[in-house]
């Protein structure tokens, strides 16, 4: 799990060479927006409760079967699991924009989660279905400007949004 410095050292490193031009500015451009994003990850963090808690809200109005009897989140323990998963994965997605790079989700959070819910017989898309309501839920609350570092925060709402599609396509 590389932060983006360390990811673009390591890879200069492995090839024997200077930092590029292109790279030096891309870091410097994730310095730049550095408020920015401790800003969005500390309203993500902030919220995290009521974005889990909305989405499965959501997810569950939509897709009552699964928390009717014999569904995969019908009982007070799978209905903990299920949210329990969101929220880690709300979690990796805000540790992913603080560092900037999505190493971290992918190693610690999605590598083999599809495989896990196939042998649990957790039906994938509606896990997909759940974080794309979290991702909503996240990217309206990290998109209000009341409070939060002036400046165009579109490409790191995209970033964001990106790692939560990254979550939702690991487990579909």
């Amino acid at each position: 799990m590389f932060d983006a410095f360390a990811k673009v050292v390591s890879q200069a490193d492995a090839r024997g060479a200077y930092l590029s031009n292109e790279q030096l500015d891309a870091l410097s451009a994730l310095v730049a927006s550095g408020n920015k994003r401790l800003d969005v990850v500390n309203r993500l963090t902030s919220n995290a409760s009521t974005i889990v808690a909305n989405a499965a809200r959501a997810l569950f109005a939509e897709q009552p079967q699964l928390i009717a009897p014999g569904g995969n989140a019908y009982t007070n323990r799978r209905m903990a699991a299920c949210l329990r998963d969101m929220e880690i994965i709300l979690r990796y997605v805000t540790y992913a924009t603080l560092a900037g790079d999505a190493s971290v989700l992918d190693d610690r959070c999605l590598n083999g989660l599809r495989e896990t819910y196939v042998a649990l017989g957790v039906p994938g898309a509606s896990v997909a279905a759940g974080v794309a309501k979290m991702k909503d839920a996240a990217i309206a609350i990290a998109n209000d400007p009341a409070g939060i570092t002036p400046g165009d925060c579109s490409s790191l709402i995209a970033e964001v949004a990106g790692y939560f599609d990254r979550a939702a396509g690991a487990v579909a």
